[in-house]
């Protein structure tokens, strides 16, 4: 079960976070800093993949920001994480490909000044801490619809 997605600039800077599990704001803020200085100081040659805290954490650096998400094993069956970690690369690549085709080329000014949309966009994909949608066109098209009627409405008051 994913707990927690996170994007992150290269700075360390938070620039989205999701959370599907309940996390009191200290040890959050806390959790995100050590997670993020930990993905930040890794090379390029070591592997994405770290264990922090119980938390299986996976991250993939695009052009200067990093996704990173957070999985637990799932309450009632045990206490091994059996997510697997490619898995869960290939979601985030297929989260950054679907954020491409919605914004062009998606960098971290798209996801500061459009917020709200890419929290529409990830839970599309991801409910409850578990995926549920990986095909581009089905995500897409809600938002889509939102936005064609957002511009019928602004038209509409001019």
């Amino acid at each position: 079960m994913i707990s927690f997605i996170l994007m992150v600039n290269k700075q360390g800077q938070t620039r989205y976070s999701s959370y599907y599990e309940w996390i009191s704001m200290e040890e959050r803020t806390a959790l995100e800093s050590e997670i993020i200085r930990k993905c930040l100081s890794r090379s390029e040659l070591q592997c994405s993949f770290l264990e922090y805290r119980g938390y299986k954490t996976i991250y993939r650096r695009y052009a200067s920001l990093f996704f990173i998400v957070g999985t637990k094993p799932d309450i009632g069956t045990g206490e091994d994480n059996c997510e697997n970690e490619m898995g869960m690369l290939e979601f985030i690549h297929t989260l950054v490909e679907t954020m491409d085709k919605w914004a062009g080329s998606i960098c971290e000014l798209d996801i500061m000044y459009q917020l709200e949309d890419v929290h529409f966009l990830v839970d599309e994909m991801v409910q409850n801490g578990y995926i549920i949608e990986t095909n581009k066109t089905n995500i897409l098209r809600p938002i889509a619809l939102m936005e064609r009627e957002s511009a019928k409405a602004d038209s509409m008051f001019r």
